[in-house]
């Protein structure tokens, strides 16, 4: 479903809750102040304003970012791990253990 051309939605996720709050859009209008308008940052005081890492529609955006009508603000957690580390442990810790043949130099 479309929004109003005089809308912008803010979404932020837990992994057990989401909150998406619609918030009135002005020309003009950044990132930053449709998530102060939204209301989220008083009520999940977890969320430091000075350093959130803000997207639109999933593509990374700095919170002066300009939104357009329509837009919808994400407010990303920040990662506990790299992703490409545990996917690096996942496959070493699967792949069977090298075991050396007779006669052969050690690795």
């Amino acid at each position: 479903m479309a929004l109003p051309d005089s809308l912008v939605e803010v979404a932020y996720a837990r992994p057990e809750r989401q909150w998406v709050v619609s918030v009135s859009w002005r020309e003009g209008m950044t990132a930053i102040e449709a998530v102060d308008a939204s209301g989220l940052l008083r009520e999940l005081t977890e969320l430091p304003r000075d350093t959130l890492l803000l997207g639109v529609f999933g593509s990374r955006v700095e919170p002066d970012q300009p939104v357009r009508a329509g837009d919808r603000v994400e407010i990303y957690r920040p990662l506990r791990f790299d992703p490409r580390a545990a996917r690096r442990r996942t496959t070493q810790a699967a792949r069977p253990a090298r075991r050396s043949r007779p006669g052969s130099a050690p690795d």
